[in-house]
């Protein structure tokens, strides 16, 4: 995982290939827990995460840093004892490898956290 998070965000095009199966399963192998949802017909990366409200807002924010330096940003919802986060690409209406890249990062943080 620690590798996946490491890797640069990528340009992309709307126009370039999706992810065939073969690659998505070797991402989801690396992301423990982490599912693919469809919403509005468009899949996502999404996890939730369990805290006090005031970590989850902590959390969030950590999330939200981690989003700007990559100029890649999810959806995060917050309530109280829960953090869910999804990652996909929004221009590009389905998940990319940058999405599994942020996910990725995620897990990171939420591992520095632990330490």
């Amino acid at each position: 995982m620690e590798k996946l998070a490491k890797q640069a965000i990528l340009s992309y095009s709307k126009y370039d290939s999706p992810l065939t199966e073969d690659q998505t399963d070797i991402y989801m192998k690396v992301l423990p827990d982490w599912k693919i949802i469809f919403q509005e017909g468009i899949p996502r990366l999404e996890k939730s995460y369990s805290f006090e409200f005031s970590g989850a807002m902590e959390f969030a924010n950590k999330i939200a840093d981690l989003a700007e330096e990559a100029n890649h940003h999810p959806d995060i919802l917050i309530s109280w004892g829960t953090c869910k986060i999804n990652w996909w690409t929004f221009d590009y209406k389905r998940l990319h490898e940058n999405d599994f890249i942020m996910a990725a990062r995620t897990e990171m943080l939420i591992q520095s956290q632990a330490d």
